[in-house]
């Protein structure tokens, strides 16, 4: 089941009110749908403090054009969904350490997933991550293998910190104080991307300057970040777990990714039987639309292979 909620938030709340909530896990999950509902089920499952509106609308449109359901949605502590601020504030370092606890863990982001299925009325679905989403979407393939279809992990990785490693440049995009202003947050958006974006796609100033003030004005949760990026600290290494996952799998991976190494999407089509590999070149840690059709295409072999 699912509701929407009528009327319009403030511009100064950040929040654009109108498009479906599901009750799901305990807590709601802002989504939208691209496609015949008749047709099966994609979700897609973004990354680290990222909103749904990262999966474009035209990439969204390219796959429910293949004959599918396309779901997008906002994970907790991200976007319109609800936001767990009554956690506070982790502590990366300690949770690095081990002396201190994470709000939540990958787990739980996984039975979100699941939630959202149950609430959309999908007894199985086929399910991409990237990045976090990856992650994610590697959860719920170990801990729930009968509500997936076939499984594609973009630009993720294992747990496993010996391998997608993130350079110092990238980690320091992470990283950097908070901007002060609306403006200062969007040029800080934009000079991250230069960092972390793909160099054989580079994108145009105009293009980055509208993707990061919308996704700005939309909604704004940098502590919710931390506590995303909390839980994949210490959610630990998937890779002995990932080893009996079965269903169909696809894994793609840029060669340029610097947030994000390759050897982290290498390692996980070594960890999972039967996955198929899929190296880009001059793809960084984004989704370049030049590159939509092959990622799609990959898609839909996983998908194919399921069939």
């Amino acid at each position: 089941m699912h509701f929407t909620v009528p009327g319009a938030g403030t511009a100064g709340s950040g929040m654009i009110w109108g498009m479906p909530r599901a009750q799901a896990n305990g807590l709601e999950l802002e989504y939208d749908t691209f496609g015949d509902p008749a047709q099966p089920p994609v979700v897609l499952v973004m990354g680290l403090g990222a909103q749904m509106i990262t999966w474009e609308e035209g990439f969204c449109e390219l796959l429910a054009g293949r004959g599918f359901h396309v779901v997008r949605f906002d994970n907790r502590d991200a976007g319109l969904s609800t936001s767990l601020d009554d956690h506070g504030v982790p502590d990366l370092a300690a949770v690095m350490a081990g002396t201190s606890k994470a709000p939540y863990l990958l787990p739980d982001l996984a039975g979100d997933v699941t939630g959202l299925f149950d609430a959309l009325g999908f007894a199985k679905a086929h399910l991409v991550g990237a990045s976090m989403g990856g992650m994610v979407a590697q959860q719920v393939a170990i801990d729930h293998p009968d509500r997936l279809l076939s499984l594609t992990s973009i630009m993720s990785t294992t747990g496993d910190p010996a391998v997608g490693q993130t350079s110092p440049a990238a980690l320091a995009s992470l990283t950097r104080e908070r901007a002060a202003t609306r403006e200062e947050a969007i040029e800080q958006s934009i000079a991250a991307y230069r960092v972390t974006g793909s160099p054989g796609y580079p994108a145009t100033e105009e293009y980055l300057r509208h993707k990061a003030t919308r996704a700005y004005d939309r909604a704004q949760h940098p502590f919710g970040m931390q506590r995303q990026a909390a839980a994949v600290v210490a959610s630990g290494d998937r890779t002995e777990r990932l080893r009996d996952v079965r269903v169909p799998t696809v894994v793609l991976h840029g060669d340029a990714d610097v947030m994000i190494d390759v050897s982290g999407g290498k390692a996980t089509a070594a960890a999972i039987p039967g996955a198929e590999l899929v190296i880009l070149p001059g793809m960084g840690h984004n989704l370049p639309e030049p590159l939509w059709p092959d990622i799609v295409d990959a898609i839909q072999r996983a998908t194919t292979r399921a069939a």
